[in-house]
């Protein structure tokens, strides 16, 4: 009882959060690209002679269209794109079409009759004014994009990765409403002066004409990026507020919470709390099997995997990501044990779980799997089924089960290469008594033991911990910045315009980016097609890397020891920067 009270007394806070933090949204510049568009459509009435009270019905239509839409767009868009193998921004480009057609319907009546007429026939009566509102909020709500904090950020991976629950549904929908509310105001507004001034009502048809130009106008803005100019151009006057509000620690605890990983289905108490690098052999329940998998590669006809079929041999289950620094690290140790010992009965499973968006594309993990050099079976985990199972949170992480079928070991991380492989050997000699096994293998440890700066994320997603900057950076708008006076240790910086975007910034215009590091070797997930010149200020000549095609891992600065500095790159227009790591 009391557990269950503390869980709603979290949920409602989430909720008033989210309400409050889509309020801040709904006030910011982002959305200054949909307020003609919420204002023409109050004012767009069908005919002179609409009552307020149907004035009133349309604009709530316009908002509970937004609000049903964006929701929908934010927890199952990207599944339902994924099961139609779809672009992910096809719903977008749903959404200007539509406004395109609206905008078509109020210059030529005939259209919007056609296009009112399904709502229509749902509700058993004539087209009218507030069907034709729910129609575009419908598709605002497909290319409504607001300013995104912790909040908004939270739901997004949720729906990407389907966790979507109750708490989920009732968080995505208080951010919604509350987003929507200074937009019902626009749109009151805006019927409001259909009634109050004679002369507008009397040119209503006229007006009608002109606001279906500037849908249209509007459409097209929004496909062509045009508002960005607008958006950055205003002050982020939001930035304090939503840090307030959403800034929090207890509030990104609570948002953490969830997700709910812990509590997934089929993971047993024993493997949760099964400890990480115990120096030997424990038990921690059986493995879960291999849940979700998008597809297989590297197996007889890329056929499934089960535990139960692997039954009889020693398996090790490796989650990691293509592009991972960390995960590229240990792959030459466990390729390693796959060559020394598959023929003795060890088999090495991957399950690549995707950190960012490319990594979600199968030819993708294809193509770098065959770059690094990975011959054994990997499963392609992009709805995180598998990486639920087994409660997990890291890349990389290594489970090791026996022959049974039962979990024994298990390290997150680089570096216990030694002892993983002890423990292997262990295991291959229990299932196979008298087994003569070959030396160790002789992989070269690389993993950085000396401190080294903390892995920096460059999209708003992760929170930019560790971004050095006065002001909050705008998200998902073409933006100037500034470097700072003097940065911080272990920080980065951007400078000239930069466009930050969820999971990476893309580069505009004069695009800089400063990072004081500290480490050996320093690499960067870089994306998109260009050049990025490395300038490290001490005196060595620039180095340009030359980017094309698929974000992967790229090393900047390698050094014979650990040192400290500064490195400025400059990016040539439209190149990525996802993730920076050390070693």
């Amino acid at each position: 009882m009391v557990e269950w009270s503390v869980l709603e007394a979290s949920v409602v806070t989430l909720v008033f959060v989210a309400f409050a933090a889509g309020l801040i949204a709904g006030i910011s510049p982002c959305i200054l690209p949909v307020l003609p568009i919420v204002f023409v459509a109050g004012v767009a009435a069908p005919d002179a002679t609409e009552t307020p009270k149907g004035s009133w019905r349309r604009s709530v239509a316009i908002v509970l269209g937004l609000v049903l839409s964006f929701s929908l767009l934010v927890l199952v868009g990207s599944e339902i794109l994924s099961g139609l193998d779809l672009p992910q921004n096809t719903l977008m480009w749903v959404g200007v079409v539509l406004l395109g057609l609206v905008g078509l319907g109020f210059v030529v009546p005939v259209i919007g009759e056609w296009l009112e007429r399904p709502f229509a026939r749902m509700v058993g009566r004539q087209p009218s004014s507030s069907s034709g509102g729910f129609v575009i909020g419908l598709a605002l709500g497909l290319v409504f994009v607001p300013c995104a904090g912790p909040v908004l950020a939270a739901i997004t991976v949720l729906g990407a990765t389907r966790d979507v629950h109750f708490e989920t549904v009732l968080v995505t929908i208080a951010f919604a409403l509350g987003a929507v509310v200074p937009l019902l105001f626009i749109a009151l507004a805006g019927g409001g002066l259909v009634h109050r001034v004679q002369s507008v009502r009397k040119r209503a048809p006229l007006y009608r004409q002109i606001g279906g130009v500037v849908l249209l106008l509007m459409a097209i803005g929004i496909a062509t990026n045009s508002f960005d100019f607008l958006q950055r151009d205003v002050p982020g006057y939001t930035s304090v507020l939503q840090k307030k509000i959403e800034g929090s620690t207890s509030i990104r605890k609570q948002l953490n919470a969830l997700k709910g990983t812990k509590g997934s289905p089929g993971v047993s108490g024993s493997l949760v709390s099964c400890p990480s690098s115990s120096p030997g052999l424990v038990t921690c329940g059986p493995a879960p099997n291999f849940t979700d998998v998008t597809t297989w590669l590297n197996t007889p006809g890329d056929r499934p995997l089960t535990i139960k079929g692997l039954r009889g041999k020693v398996v090790l289950v490796d989650l990691w990501t293509y592009s991972c620094i960390n995960c590229q690290r240990s792959l030459p140790h466990i390729e390693a044990w796959n060559n020394r010992y598959a023929s003795y009965g060890l088999e090495i499973v991957g399950v690549h779980t995707p950190e960012f968006a490319f990594e979600h594309v199968v030819s993708n993990v294809k193509a770098q799997a065959a770059v690094l050099g990975v011959k054994y079976p990997i499963a392609v985990d992009n709805s995180y089924g598998t990486w639920n199972a087994y409660a997990n949170e890291y890349w990389p992480a290594e489970y090791l089960i026996d022959a049974q079928g039962v979990v024994r070991h298990v390290d997150f991380g680089e570096g216990s290469y030694a002892l993983t492989e002890t423990l292997i050997r262990k295991l291959l000699v229990a299932a196979h008594p008298g087994l003569k096994l070959p030396p160790p293998t002789s992989v070269p440890n690389l993993t950085p033991f000396a401190e080294t700066s903390p892995e920096s994320y460059i999209g708003y997603k992760y929170g930019l911990t560790y971004f050095d900057s006065l002001s909050a950076p705008a998200e998902n708008v073409a933006t100037l910045y500034h470097f700072p006076k003097d940065l911080q240790s272990t920080t980065w910086a951007l400078s000239g315009v930069w466009n930050e975007h969820a999971e990476e910034a893309t580069s505009v215009k004069n695009a800089k980016l400063e990072i004081n590091y500290m480490a050996q070797d320093v690499y960067l997930v870089i994306g998109g097609t260009g050049t990025v010149t490395v300038s490290l200020g001490n005196g060595t000549a620039p180095a340009t890397i030359h980017v094309n095609g698929v974000p992967r891992l790229y090393t900047l600065f390698h050094a014979k020891s650990s040192s400290t500095g500064n490195m400025v790159l400059k990016f040539s227009p439209g190149v990525q920067a996802f993730d920076f790591t050390f070693g």
